[in-house]
């Protein structure tokens, strides 16, 4: 029997969370701590997948490889994006044409979606339906940032038009980054050059009637903007917080639900949730008070820290005293000094170091 695969668009860095790692493919940013590549080879080994393929490059590839997501029993190759040379959405599947060959229809999905869909269902949507390309859908209030698709008879897909200006969108439905290909889609790809799926591929299918589409009604979420990251993080927390078994602390307050990893310490009279995710190794002063916030593995927050509703990278030292406001972002290894009050929405990039209040908004690097 020919081995169900997945194609995994896993090139590149999360670029509105870039302020937060310099090094972490978006792939791995952590999901109630566990990267999101795990997450998605759990789903592809329960949909009967076999093989996964990630279309990365090589930066990528290295840091996926010193991570080490578990594989969730697929087998997982990588396809290697050439130095210098982005090929788009679409360049990268023919790239792997021969890694995933021509004997069978495959998946392919963005590697910075959290999404709660059924690929089989979407594969058996696609071999009844005898199309070329079958997408899942899902609705949105605002569609005109995304690839939006106009239905017709039944799950045709008649237009796909990718970010339409405002107010011009044919439909709701949008693109949710998971589709089934099959292996003729690969002589719509020109060999060699950058090629959107978006903008070249799927509108000439939906021309020869060719495209058909599949509407979900899961979660479906993109992590590569920091609320957006938060409020996955707490959408999968409220999923698991009838699952994760905490002892009762004796010396300090949790709030669930709340969620920490192997080597968390906490000292006393301090409060952890709702909503807090700390890492591996994670270690937290006293009287500190977190909620509505990640926070990356050994990371440090020192005495009478407060942080609400920000994300704290990987190695951070956060100092006493210090508040950080809604939106705040602390890149890995970066250090805040005591008493800094950071403003709502301010970044500071890896490593550098604050030693002064900040009362406005912005990234500094």
């Amino acid at each position: 029997m020919t081995p169900l695969k997945a194609l995994i668009l896993a090139g590149g860095f999360a670029t509105r969370l870039r302020p937060l790692s310099c090094t972490r493919p978006k792939t791995l940013f952590p999901i109630v701590n566990k990267p999101l590549l795990q997450w998605i080879f759990e789903r592809l080994a329960n949909n009967g997948v076999d093989e996964a393929i990630l279309a990365v490059n090589a930066l990528t590839q290295f840091y996926i490889r010193q991570y080490r997501p578990p594989k969730c029993g697929l087998k997982v190759r990588f396809s290697i994006d050439p130095p210098k040379m982005p090929l788009g959405t679409a360049g990268p599947i023919k790239k792997a044409e021969k890694l995933i060959g021509h004997e069978e229809p495959f998946i392919v999905l963005n590697g910075d979606i959290f999404a709660d869909i059924s690929y089989r269902e979407l594969l058996d949507t696609h071999r009844k339906s005898g199309a070329l390309a079958t997408i899942a859908l899902c609705k949105v209030e605002e569609p005109s940032c995304f690839g939006v698709a106009e239905l017709v008879n039944g799950n045709r897909i008649k237009r796909f038009i990718e970010k339409p200006a405002k107010g011009e969108a044919p439909s709701n439905l949008i693109n949710a980054g998971a589709y089934v290909l099959s292996p003729e889609v690969f002589d719509y790809i020109p060999e060699g050059r950058a090629v959107s799926i978006e903008r070249e591929v799927f509108p000439k299918l939906a021309e020869e009637g060719k495209l058909f589409g599949l509407c979900v009604n899961g979660l479906w979420m993109d992590i590569g903007k920091p609320q957006e990251y938060l409020d996955t993080n707490k959408i999968i927390l409220d999923s698991l917080a009838n699952r994760v078994k905490l002892e009762k602390p004796k010396n300090f307050e949790l709030k669930k639900p709340v969620a920490l990893d192997n080597g968390v310490s906490v000292d006393d009279k301090s409060i952890i949730g709702p909503y807090a995710i700390l890492g591996k190794n994670v270690k937290v002063g006293k009287n500190v008070q977190i909620c509505n916030s990640v926070i990356f593995p050994d990371a440090e927050i020192d005495d009478f820290a407060i942080i609400n509703g920000a994300i704290v990278g990987e190695g951070a030292r956060i100092g006493k005293h210090v508040k950080l406001g809604k939106g705040c972002i602390v890149g890995d290894q970066a250090k805040i000094k005591d008493g800094i009050h950071l403003h709502d929405g301010f970044a500071v990039c890896p490593a550098k170091e604050v030693t002064e209040n900040i009362l406005k908004p912005k990234i500094d690097c």
